[in-house]
């Protein structure tokens, strides 16, 4: 499905399930929402709204090459919200969406009924790369964890000049991504190969914005009722992570997923299911 944003580009969605309309932003950036695959069965309680952000699946690329900011996304959130005729909308944010999700809540705090922030940051300063250090030492041993770690250097020092070259190295880092890297988790990430990756989106991310955003002082401007959801072994927006963002936001409900690195709505799609459904039912 599509519609057409403010600045007259088409964005697609996917829409899938019955019940309320729960709109969910994909991460990345430079991902679309084909990796949410069916998010954990939420479809069988909520109708998902999974948004392919600009410039990925068929939604088209802005024609300025640096238009990634985050507060680009945010407006093309409320697009969709104004779409999809919601005075306020469930809103669940994974990775890079939650970044998405946790500024538009701040922006927008009368649109939104409420919130869930998987697998997120607020920030990536020095805590959180010595964070993602230990986590990364700790998969040392696995016979992947070499090539997957120069992958991830090369990603993010921006060396790649293509959407196939972004592939290719996102692709090789991603068993770092999981708690457990065995047979169900790279069936999953062979699923994705046919994923055509935004290297503009990400380039801009990992040169101007990673290692300097900082969403701390808009997250007291959200209120409605936010669930922060990780894996306690999420290498890049684990525990350390989800504290910070609950300790901006009022009342925040913290859960931490067990035995689940990143990609939670995969590795315990039971335990991601349940406490988001629970949690949106309240």
């Amino acid at each position: 499905m599509s519609f057409t944003a403010a600045d007259g580009r088409k964005l697609t969605y996917r829409k899938l399930g019955h019940g309320p309309l729960l709109v969910c932003h994909p991460g990345g950036p430079g991902f679309s929402a084909d990796y949410f695959g069916d998010l954990a069965a939420l479809w069988e309680q909520y109708t998902l709204i999974m948004l392919n952000p600009r410039g990925t699946g068929a939604s088209a690329r802005p024609a300025d090459r640096k238009a990634y900011d985050i507060d680009d996304y945010v407006a093309d959130l409320e697009d969709l919200r104004q779409h999809l005729g919601l005075d306020k909308m469930l809103l669940l944010g994974h990775s890079h969406g939650g970044v998405v999700a946790q500024a538009y809540a701040a922006k927008y705090p009368g649109h939104v009924r409420r919130l869930v922030l998987a697998s997120t940051l607020a920030r990536f300063g020095p805590d959180q790369e010595q964070a993602m250090r230990q986590g990364m030492e700790k998969r040392s041993s696995q016979p992947w964890a070499a090539d997957a770690a120069a992958a991830l250097e090369e990603e993010q020092a921006g060396r790649f000049t293509s959407d196939q070259e972004l592939s290719e190295l996102v692709f090789r880092e991603l068993p770092l991504y999981f708690a457990h890297y065995g047979g169900v988790e790279a069936g999953y990430v062979d699923s994705l190969r046919t994923e055509v990756i935004n290297a503009d989106a990400l380039k801009l991310f990992n040169e101007e914005i990673f290692t300097t955003f900082d969403l701390r002082g808009r997250l007291p401007a959200i209120t409605c009722p936010t669930l922060v959801i990780t894996g306690d072994e999420d290498f890049i927006c684990g525990p350390l992570c989800a504290k910070e963002i609950c300790a901006g936001i009022s009342g925040a409900r913290l859960v931490m997923v067990g035995d689940s690195g990143h990609m939670t709505f995969v590795e315990q799609p039971q335990t991601f299911h349940d406490e988001v459904a629970d949690f949106l039912s309240g």
